[in-house]
């Protein structure tokens, strides 16, 4: 199975025999790839029962969960890596949230759509509307983003919270992005560390 571009730039990143704990872990996509290529002590939490389901049906050891309060349960260092993929937008207060994945791994994986792109700002300036794009899929009423992070926005976040950046991915159309990235990346990813 291919991986969206962000899980794949996570995965190669990760060491073989990692503790990960995805949290958002959707399909379990990641989670399946990491433990059948890398032999990772994969775990996820999910909001959404029927990805607990599904994931759960591939031997995956998922747990239904709200990371906007289920996190506080997990030890400190309790795992290599926290992976928070396509869901920081989503989390009632991302500041706490970035605290948390920072205290539960060692280090912490984040991608999230980014709300400064062309196609996004052309969208507002010219139509005035929301925009509907391959990384913001569904009208502004049916989205479950409730904060609209930037490429800036977040490096500032992570300056703020102590978080040190170890590396960073962006990706427009699938391929990778190097300059520019503010404008010109649909997604990015961020490798951290405190």
């Amino acid at each position: 199975m291919s991986l969206r571009p962000d899980l794949e730039a996570i995965a190669g990143a990760i060491g073989a025999g990692s503790r990960v704990l995805d949290i958002g872990c959707g399909d379990g996509a990641l989670l399946a790839n990491l433990r059948d290529t890398k032999q990772v002590d994969a775990r996820g939490m999910e909001i959404d029962g029927t990805c607990v389901e599904r994931c759960v049906a591939q031997g995956l050891s998922v747990v239904q969960g709200d990371a906007n309060r289920d996190l506080a349960d997990y030890p400190n260092k309790g795992f290599d890596y926290a992976v928070l993929s396509q869901t920081l937008q989503t989390a009632l207060r991302p500041d706490l949230m970035l605290d948390q994945l920072l205290r539960v791994g060692r280090q912490a994986f984040v991608s999230f759509p980014n709300f400064a792109h062309w196609r996004t700002r052309s969208a507002l300036m010219l139509h005035g509307r929301m925009p509907v794009t391959r990384a913001i899929p569904v009208s502004w009423y049916e989205t479950p983003n409730i904060h609209h992070v930037t490429v800036s926005d977040f490096r500032e976040l992570a300056r703020q919270k102590g978080a040190h950046i170890e590396r960073e991915w962006f990706f427009a159309n699938g391929s990778s992005v190097r300059a520019g990235v503010n404008l010109r990346a649909e997604f990015a990813v961020f490798q951290l560390s405190r």
